[in-house]
């Protein structure tokens, strides 16, 4: 995606830019069900809260997050670690409806963003945020913009509007010229907000 993706958003001359500065393709190789796991526990928190988090929960899981050991850790423990009585919920929430259905990339692999989007939001404590951030992180689909997310609303704001509030419309507007790797564009745009 990415080879394919470079010449279509280096034409944007602030692109250019993120792609000489970072490389947002270096992370974990974590599996479908531990990505939605790191969705949950990002919910809400800063990324360095939601990283100490993250953890926490995986050590306490003995880096073998499956939807068995989410359900089998005792909730003092996960409290413990730095999870919310909410959080703990979801997570044993997307547990069992990762032990009932394929949310694999290949069990996905023939929906929609839409019908993605609609089936993970029916896991309770799985929103559209959440869903994005599945969208573009598990199943590497190539055109999502995740507008829900405040990292991304401040960095197109700081990049293409001098820090200056814009709306959606106008942020819907300046991804266009990405499309239609408007996720990759996303990887350089959080790589951006992140380093600041």
């Amino acid at each position: 995606m990415l080879d394919d993706a470079e010449p279509v958003i280096r034409t944007d001359p602030v692109m250019a830019e993120l792609i000489e500065r970072h490389d947002p393709y270096v992370e974990p190789d974590w599996d479908e069900f531990e990505r939605l796991c790191i969705s949950i526990i990002n919910q809400q928190l800063s990324t360095a809260s939601a990283t100490a988090v993250r953890e926490r929960v995986f050590e306490l899981l003995r880096d073998e997050v499956t939807p068995e050991t989410v359900l089998e850790a005792e909730d003092e423990a996960l409290r413990a670690a730095g999870l919310s009585e909410s959080k703990i919920e979801y997570m044993r929430n997307a547990a069992r409806a990762f032990q009932e259905n394929d949310y694999t990339r290949a069990g996905l692999a023939d929906y929609s963003n839409d019908e993605v989007v609609d089936l993970l939001t029916e896991i309770k404590g799985v929103g559209e945020w959440t869903a994005r951030m599945y969208l573009l992180f598990v199943l590497e689909r190539e055109d999502v913009l995740p507008l829900g997310d405040l990292a991304i609303r401040r960095a197109i704001e700081d990049l293409y509007g001098d820090g200056a509030e814009l709306s959606r419309a106008e942020m819907r507007e300046i991804a266009e010229r990405w499309r239609p790797y408007r996720s990759v564009a996303t990887r350089y745009l959080w790589a951006e907000y992140e380093s600041e």
